[in-house]
């Protein structure tokens, strides 16, 4: 049975999509498996995947009969999966070839594994960590870090799950409807209610690469993806009591006041392109910052009340590997 298995939801990914098979056939690990998830795009991306899978045993694919969307097409292909141990690839992104060799060293030791995570700017760079670590963590170390991290801490992407707990926590998510953006964050809180060992891997050496894609949703700003992000909110209010269990009612309204402020700053950006008249975008930017300021405000005295200590000083002190 192979050790971990990747899986890539598949929709209109045919620019990319064989540099991410390419990066999991690759591994320097070979005993894994690659789930190409079929969500019904009508380019071509399929077709080159079989291809692969023509020649790699390693290769599943399994076919949606409608498109799902992002959540549900990776809940398929976790369902598909035989290891007990599953990570997701997005395939307009693609890993280090040494990732998967790191992984399995400790995999058995916890329920989820944090990697690094390179993303890729503008310039079509890498920004690689400012920190090197390689270490375990409880529950409530993970959520210091994440209520003091200044990147998304809720991507799927960059993140090893046991397969069991990941199944229990899409089991508990009860929600029907189709959704179009921010699947990652609805399905981590409902992880945080069953992860208690976290290990994080983070090296400069080996991890995910987030590339840009300018067809991407989460890269432009449409009133599509507004009332999308307002409907995540919602949820999140919705599920409160849900939610707010052991240590992740702490958390809770950190991850509020986090999502918040990154709507409010994507609006914000939005209003730079559109709007021509000098006056109304300084009122708007006059608006933001102060909407900004009082959410960080908010925010910073969360952190001290739910995390009595500073910013967490193991990142700094762990620079292995």
């Amino acid at each position: 049975m192979p050790k971990i298995s990747i899986i890539l939801p598949t929709y209109n990914v045919e620019p990319y999509i064989e540099r991410a098979l390419q990066s999991c056939i690759n591994q320097t690990f070979k005993d894994i498996e690659i789930i190409v998830v079929d969500d019904c795009g009508n380019d071509k991306s399929i077709e080159i995947a079989k291809d692969y899978a023509s020649k790699d045993e390693r290769i599943k694919i399994i076919h949606n009969e409608k498109n799902l969307g992002l959540l549900r097409a990776r809940y398929e292909g976790v369902k598909a999966a035989i290891s007990d141990y599953i990570m997701f690839l997005d395939p307009d992104d693609y890993l280090g070839l040494n990732l998967c060799e790191n992984i399995v060293k400790i995999m058995n030791e916890c329920d989820m594994i944090c990697f690094s995570m390179f993303y890729q700017t503008k310039e079509l760079k890498f920004v690689k960590n400012e920190f090197v670590i390689s270490k375990e963590f409880d529950l409530e170390d993970y959520l210091r870090y994440c209520a003091n991290s200044k990147q998304c801490y809720w991507n799927l992407c960059g993140k090893v799950f046991k397969k069991e707990i990941y199944l229990k926590a899409y089991n508990g998510f009860n929600y029907s409807k189709k959704i179009n953006m921010g699947e990652d964050l609805y399905i981590f809180l409902y992880l945080l209610l069953l992860i208690k060992k976290i290990y994080f891997l983070y090296s400069l050496n080996y991890g995910y690469y987030y590339c840009l894609n300018i067809f991407s949703l989460t890269l432009s700003f449409k009133d599509e993806k507004y009332k999308e992000q307002l409907k995540i909110l919602n949820f999140i209010k919705e599920n409160f009591l849900t939610l707010k269990k052991g240590l992740v009612y702490k958390f809770y309204f950190i991850v509020f006041l986090d999502l918040y402020l990154y709507i409010e700053e994507d609006l914000y950006n939005f209003y730079k392109q559109q709007i021509t008249n000098s006056n109304l975008l300084y009122f708007r930017k006059k608006i933001f910052k102060i909407k900004r300021k009082l959410a960080m405000l908010i925010k910073r005295i969360l952190v001290k009340l739910y995390f009595r200590l500073s910013p967490p000083l193991f990142f700094a002190n762990n620079h292995s590997k």
